[in-house]
């Protein structure tokens, strides 16, 4: 493991020892343990798109772990001004000793991976969000006890969380089902990449346009914002269509009476999702946010500790 770009890139065996590392690390915190694994290393965190969650776990992530990291926003550096990819990863390997990236096309984190010589991390690309979904993976895993045989439905747009979860969900033997409206359906590049390896871990991969029959015995319910940074003129639009595809207390009741709610947020209650579900006794939303935090310093560590 070399960088973090994609799940499709990772073992199953490879997403349990992080998962199992970020539940070390954050009982260590809870502890007041220090593990300052990265102790005089600096991590670049490039901005191209604005976070709330990323920004501040990865910043405090270094700082547990004896590092430290640099914010350096897409307007601020030359990368936005037109230098070349190839020429940022090279200059930044000179003086860091990793990359985090938040940005629009995923071909930019493969080519600073490419040109660079230091670990990158995908932030969140248009294409897929690896980083939530470790947390996610986390998240049931504490919950469940397990993540083999248990069955997640996404509701939503078949956009990058719904691509990380199928990858992230079919190579630990999770079943994955995603219920999306005609013409908003994920990548077929990433839905055959699921089914390769659910083939490998014996679990399934079901698409459909109906979300009750995607939620149906879930033991995880999982939506997304309808409009997600970009998007924001197909707001009006988008409503009208997804509204079929909001998670409320009668589409949930299909799902088990245990079934955990996760949302990567920011939520917009009353549109994915309705209140009763996201604040409800099921919902476990902000374990899932902390946990960001932990399954991220496991990747820190995985990458960049010597």
């Amino acid at each position: 493991m070399n960088h973090l770009i994609s799940l499709n890139d990772l073992s199953c065996d490879e997403i349990n020892e992080l998962i199992d590392l970020a539940i070390k690390l954050k009982k260590d915190n809870k502890e007041g343990k220090t593990h300052h694994y990265l102790k005089g290393q600096s991590l670049g965190m490039i901005f191209s798109k604005s976070s709330t969650r990323t920004r501040v776990s990865f910043e405090v992530g270094m700082y547990q772990l004896g590092g430290q990291a640099l914010f350096l926003s897409s307007n601020d550096i030359q990368l936005g001004r037109g230098e070349p990819i190839s020429d940022t990863a090279q200059v930044l390997s000179r003086f860091l000793d990793g990359i985090m990236i938040r940005t629009f096309k995923h071909s930019d984190v493969v080519e600073l991976a490419e040109k660079g010589s230091i670990p990158i991390i995908n932030g969140l690309t248009d294409d897929e969000h690896p980083c939530q979904v470790l947390a996610d993976l986390q998240t049931i895993y504490e919950h469940k006890g397990t993540l083999k045989g248990l069955k997640l439905a996404y509701i939503g747009d078949g956009n990058n969380m719904a691509h990380s979860l199928l990858h992230g969900c079919s190579k630990v033997g999770m079943d994955v089902a995603v219920a999306s409206p005609d013409g908003y359906t994920c990548g077929e590049k990433f839905v055959n990449e699921a089914k390769a390896a659910a083939e490998i871990s014996g679990s399934k991969v079901i698409m459909t346009s109906d979300p009750i029959e995607a939620i149906k015995d879930a033991d995880v319910v999982y939506t997304d914002t309808w409009a997600s940074m970009g998007q924001e003129a197909e707001k009006e639009i988008r409503a009208k269509i997804f509204a079929p595809y909001q998670v409320n207390k009668e589409l949930f009741a299909h799902a088990k009476k245990d079934a955990m709610f996760l949302h990567c947020l920011p939520a917009y209650r009353g549109y994915e999702v309705t209140e009763d579900v996201i604040d409800g006794p099921n919902s476990y939303i902000f374990d899932e946010a902390e946990n960001r935090l932990h399954a991220q310093k496991a990747v820190l560590v995985k990458l960049m500790a010597k």
